[in-house]
């Protein structure tokens, strides 16, 4: 007797369930996003007032659309308005209609705001569910490199700038010349002389506006180095003072100069050139910074910045931890966002009073084996000084039982989400230009993360039965 198979009718007309959450499980995300939706305050979000023209869709629906396709690694506003016909749990949270991708990409792009707002009431709600507990919580900081919507070749560096505009202004003067003489004669490939004098200059101004960006961006990042110079100065006289041995050789005093390599890309004028991947090749990129919940996962804080240096990126992710999140007791960051001037900033308050959040930052990188010394049991070190720059105070604070206890979660608490979001996601790549814009999609990002774990905690139904 030969194989069975199942009877395959496409043809036969049938009836679908008649309530369209009937045709998904009932744990599954879009109905967790939707009644999440309708708990949030959305009398904010921009609508046509006036009335006229045809009926507009519902903010609520525009926003769970948005969260569901971020959460579910649909970023492109074309791709999220195809899925709304392809998709069944997408026509089950549109109730079957079909927003357009111009519609999306305006409702996104005039929102930031309350995007932002919606951020901090989920973390409301995660806290008053009891899936999240604020209050003398440990956060982990970092950020990944997120590419920029703009092509690597579309960048000029400030040495070429200035080599292209010398060759320009080499290549104006004959063609004035031959303006003079025969105005407007066709050259060899159709073009006119008067076209290709307007075009080279044209080009000229618009590198010596790159020119001019880089040099504003080189004065700003002076400031910034001459700080953390003096801090080392400093350091190094404090440790002479106290007679102890100065090793290496005095730092570099920095330079307002721009660097021969520094970029100016054309497409994304905002983003920067930085290490991508593995770190051995480079992308225009914005530096996307998140602060995470040990506890919960839940982000807690969120911040794009287009500085490619991390030493820079420990005190925005902290500082935008929202109201919400009330009393953060530890902050652990990696040895790229340790510096002498950003721990002070985030564990003192502008009086200068002490914060009571306190940082564990490696000063150095170390390697993954053991030895069988370190592996014993250990005293604390003795307190530092007084007078000890931050570093050493730093390292003698990883060092001590807790400071080991609180710095080993790190890696496994604010990685993994990175690795959700890159990874299971997709979202490698932003779609928006400029920081303003960015920075508004990676509020989305982070906020469509949120409610993927906070459904994943098992909120679906605490907030049910909150109703």
């Amino acid at each position: 007797m030969g194989p069975r198979f199942k009877n395959l009718d496409r043809d036969t007309p049938r009836l679908l369930p008649p309530n369209l959450r009937d045709w998904l499980p009932d744990d599954h995300l879009v109905h967790f996003v939707l009644d999440a939706v309708a708990a949030l305050d959305l009398r904010g979000f921009r609508v046509n007032a006036r009335g006229t023209g045809d009926e507009q869709f519902p903010p609520s629906l525009m926003l769970a659309l948005l969260i569901y396709s971020y959460a579910t690694g649909t970023f492109g506003s074309r791709r999220i308005e195809q899925s709304t016909y392809d998709r069944v749990p997408v026509r089950v949270l549109t109730a079957d209609s079909h927003p357009d991708h111009a519609t999306i990409c305006a409702f996104r792009a005039q929102n930031k705001a309350l995007f932002l707002e919606c951020f901090v009431t989920v973390l409301q709600l995660a806290g008053a569910l009891t899936v999240a507990k604020f209050g003398q919580v440990t956060v982990a900081a970092d950020g990944p490199k997120i590419l920029a919507n703009a092509s690597k070749h579309s960048a000029v560096s400030y040495a070429r700038a200035g080599q292209t505009i010398q060759q320009l202004e080499l290549e104006v003067q004959p063609l004035l010349a031959q303006a003079e003489a025969a105005d407007a004669t066709p050259l060899d490939d159709g073009r006119t002389i008067p076209e290709e004098i307007v075009r080279r200059q044209e080009r000229q101004a618009q590198l010596a506006q790159a020119r001019a960006a880089i040099e504003a961006r080189a004065h700003a990042r002076h400031a910034v180095e001459r700080a953390e110079h003096e801090a080392r100065l400093a350091a190094r006289q404090a440790r002479r003072e106290r007679g102890e041995k100065v090793r290496g050789p005095e730092p570099k005093t920095p330079t307002p100069e721009p660097q021969p390599g520094d970029q100016y890309n054309f497409t994304d004028p905002e983003s920067r050139i930085m290490k991508a991947g593995n770190g051995q090749h480079c992308e225009p990129c914005y530096n996307a910074q998140a602060a995470v919940a040990v506890d919960s996962r839940l982000i807690v804080g969120e911040r794009v910045r287009a500085a490619p240096n991390d030493k820079e990126q420990l005190v925005p992710p902290v500082a935008a931890i929202p109201a919400t999140v009330t009393g953060v007791a530890a902050v652990r960051v990696d040895n790229g966002c340790f510096s002498e001037a950003a721990v002070p900033a985030v564990e003192t308050t502008a009086t200068g009073e002490p914060s009571g959040t306190v940082v564990y930052a490696a000063v150095e990188k170390s390697g993954h084996h053991h030895s069988v010394s370190d592996l014993e049991k250990q005293a604390d070190p003795e307190p530092p000084p007084a007078g000890a720059s931050g570093t050493e105070v730093m390292r003698q604070r990883l060092k001590t039982k807790a400071g080991k206890a609180l710095y080993k979660l790190r890696q496994q608490t604010v990685e993994p989400v990175f690795g959700i979001l890159k990874s299971v996601l997709g979202f490698r790549q932003f779609r928006l230009r400029g920081l303003e814009k960015v920075s508004l999609e990676w509020t989305l990002v982070c906020l469509s993360y949120n409610f993927r774990r906070r459904h994943r905690l098992g909120l679906g139904e605490e907030l049910a039965a909150a109703g």
